[in-house]
């Protein structure tokens, strides 16, 4: 059984089995099942589809060159945020 079909068997709504308990039960990691993931929003995903078109013409940018196209097609990112984006 993969992690998502485990992840998938989890009530929060039950009374009488706690989530920490399912959790073990289950053999996961608390922590993974305790929120939902964010999703990325609107800008975030225009950054990341500018740096992908960026990437297939040229392959050989690397963050630096990358954070300093985005700022000059008008986005405010940061050296950090490029590489992470990058990954």
């Amino acid at each position: 059984m993969t992690r998502a079909e485990r992840v998938m068997m989890i009530a929060r709504d039950r009374a009488d089995l706690s989530v920490r308990r399912q959790c073990a039960l289950l053999g996961l990691a608390r922590s993974g099942v305790s929120r939902e993931p964010a999703a990325p929003d609107a800008e975030e995903l225009a950054v990341m589809r500018w740096i992908d078109e960026q990437y297939l013409a040229t392959p050989f940018y690397g963050s630096r060159r990358m954070t300093a196209g985005l700022r000059q097609a008008g986005h405010q990112v940061n050296r950090k945020r490029v590489q992470r984006l990058m990954r």
